[in-house]
């Protein structure tokens, strides 16, 4: 719901440091690489160890070169599909790598039901991205949803940080809306694609046209990197 004004948001702040990057010769493949990186070894190393606040506030940050990269591919005027493809692929790397930090915190805390939530969120968003991916390869759409990427960042590492501070509950509170959401994004997707389908091709009715499916272009900060 939020991925586009949050990534809009954004855009004005890091647009500059982009420029200035790209004149140092910076590709952004490199920051897609060292961000995903970072990410994931902070998400899989703080919150496990019980740094809950640490974690938000690093995580939180270094889910800005996630845009970062974005802005220094336009600024290159380069359109990569494999920039894009790196994008999306480290996205999925750090949202698992949160929510299994998570998963493996509440079992080091013997906090079951909130491991089995956290583990929840892990599916359901890896399978909200996998099926806008293969909507969008067989030339169908699937966006939107009421959990997409950005809600599955803030709201977990808000609950992992407001419990960082003594807010107790915050996490169950915060992985059990996400669970119901990301359910209903799942449905939500699911349909999207049936209508596209329909409209389309009436593959409602089991018809499947003889010409190809329409090619997709994929431009680095596509959404695929938010779903």
């Amino acid at each position: 719901m939020i991925n586009e004004w949050a990534r809009a948001a954004m855009r004005g702040g890091v647009e500059p440091t982009a420029a200035w990057l790209v004149r140092r010769g910076v590709h952004p493949d490199v920051v897609t690489i060292v961000g995903t990186v970072a990410s994931t070894a902070a998400a899989l190393w703080l919150i496990p160890s019980g740094h809950l606040f640490a974690a938000s506030l690093v995580v939180g940050a270094l889910a800005m070169l996630d845009v970062l990269d974005g802005a220094m591919a336009r600024a290159r005027g380069v359109k990569s599909p494999f920039g894009g493809v790196l994008d999306s692929v480290g996205d999925r790397l750090v949202d698992g790598a949160v929510f299994a930090g998570i998963t493996w915190w509440a079992f080091g805390v013997d906090r079951p039901l909130l491991a089995g939530l956290a583990l929840a969120c892990l599916i359901t968003g890896q399978l909200i991205s996998y099926i806008k991916a293969r909507a969008e390869a067989a030339g169908l759409r699937a966006d939107g949803g009421l959990v997409e990427r950005a809600e599955r960042l803030i709201l977990g590492l808000a609950g992992v940080g407001l419990v960082g501070l003594g807010v107790p509950y915050a996490l169950d509170v915060a992985l059990w809306l996400l669970v119901v959401g990301s359910v209903v994004t799942v449905g939500q997707r699911v349909v999207a694609v049936w209508r596209s389908a329909r409209d389309q091709y009436g593959a409602a009715t089991g018809h499947t046209p003889d010409h190809p499916a329409p090619e997709r272009t994929t431009t680095p900060d596509d959404g695929a990197g938010s779903a």
